[in-house]
């Protein structure tokens, strides 16, 4: 926590190279375990180049984890 009371931002991770959206959601359809899949269709709209929110809904997680992902 910042000495003003707010919370500072970490930097972003950075996406691997080797993943794109098309192979997430390859992975996610042949994934057995719904959390999994949700997780990998949120990584697929971020790899598209789509917002983080739009990421988020997908996911069924808030902003705050997709930011962290």
């Amino acid at each position: 926590m910042a000495k003003d009371g707010s919370f500072a931002m970490s930097a972003p991770i950075a996406l691997r190279d080797d993943y794109d959206g098309a192979s997430l959601r390859r992975l996610a359809k042949a994934s057995n375990d719904a959390n999994q899949t949700r997780r990998l269709l949120a990584l697929a709209v971020v790899y598209d180049g789509g917002k983080r929110s739009a990421a988020a809904e997908v996911g069924g997680v808030t902003l705050q984890i997709v930011r962290g992902a």
